[in-house]
């Protein structure tokens, strides 16, 4: 049995001469959380929507939950989805929405209170879907995608239109899911939430995978800095200088250096600017975080 939810090869989809996604290949394993992530207009869409069998791969191959994806009857009964923000009857209530997608789909139409609840709209789920906030439209278009009991759930932006309350709530719910075994793979451009919340990732740049693995390994590959802050603002340059003499390269930034180096060298640093006479009032290493690395990785493309 595979242990992937998700896996993909030369992936491909071409509209005219334009190459929307191009050659794209990675692996989600199940019961994790995956952050995809990538400028606007670099085929993140697009991907989920030929993954669903929405539009169909102009080249390549991929499997979800161990189906082909030409085959999607095989496995989109053990998918949700959200993608490109949810559509419901404006005029029926959450509730009546809910109810109306599992009947159509077979589902289990007891499931929708706890479902409603589940996505903190247990009080709001017998108000007419058109008097929702966005945030509260985003929470039902989860219930929504949570109708199946999916071994799978793709969501795209959904933390979209939400409060930072809301935010961590549904951060929260993400995370509950892939503790339970449900696999969840979630595009978003609030890169501080899939930072928090992702097991691994999946980079687009321009229709092309830039970088696919696990979080921690992007965040560890990207160069470590030392933030040190000097008791006499004058000593900022002897202090890079003395960096520098020990193979460090650093800079001067708001009246603080920034010097490349692993945390191990803090202490070596801070001794080092004593015995030179420098008194450093701050000294503290630093990894980038997501959103750093995504904007070096993916340049100038938003």
């Amino acid at each position: 049995m595979s242990t992937l939810a998700i896996s993909v090869k030369d992936l491909s989809k071409k509209y005219g001469n334009r190459m929307a996604v191009s050659h794209a290949s990675f692996e989600v394993p199940l019961g994790t959380v995956c952050g995809f992530v990538g400028p606007n207009g670099s085929g993140k869409t697009t991907t989920m929507r030929m993954l669903l069998g929405l539009i169909t791969p102009t080249a390549g191959s991929g499997t979800i939950l161990g189906e082909p994806i030409n085959h999607p009857e095989r496995y989109l009964h053990r998918v949700g989805a959200m993608i490109e923000g949810p559509a419901f009857y404006p005029a029926l209530t959450g509730a009546e929405n809910l109810r109306v997608l599992a009947t159509l789909g077979g589902h289990d139409i007891n499931s929708v209170q706890s479902l409603l609840d589940r996505v903190g709209l247990g009080d709001r789920g017998g108000s007419k879907y058109k008097t929702y906030s966005l945030g509260m439209k985003q929470r039902l278009g989860i219930a929504a995608a949570l109708l199946p009991n999916p071994h799978l759930l793709m969501l795209d932006e959904p933390t979209n239109g939400l409060d930072p309350a809301g935010i961590q709530e549904i951060r929260e719910l993400l995370r509950s899911l892939a503790t339970q075994g449900t696999t969840v793979f979630i595009s978003s451009h609030l890169l501080s939430e899939i930072e928090m919340i992702s097991d691994s990732l999946v980079m687009l740049r321009k229709g092309k995978v830039i970088f696919a693995g696990k979080t921690q390994d992007l965040l560890e590959r990207q160069q470590p800095t030392i933030i040190a802050k000097c008791e006499n603002p004058e000593d900022i340059g002897k202090l890079l200088a003395i960096a520098e003499s020990s193979g460090h390269k650093g800079s001067e930034i708001d009246g603080v250096a920034h010097i490349l180096a692993a945390a191990e060298w803090a202490p070596t640093l801070n001794k080092l600017a004593f015995d030179s006479g420098i008194t450093l009032s701050q000294i503290s290493p630093v990894l980038p975080s997501l959103e750093e690395t995504f904007f070096e990785m993916t340049g100038d493309d938003e």
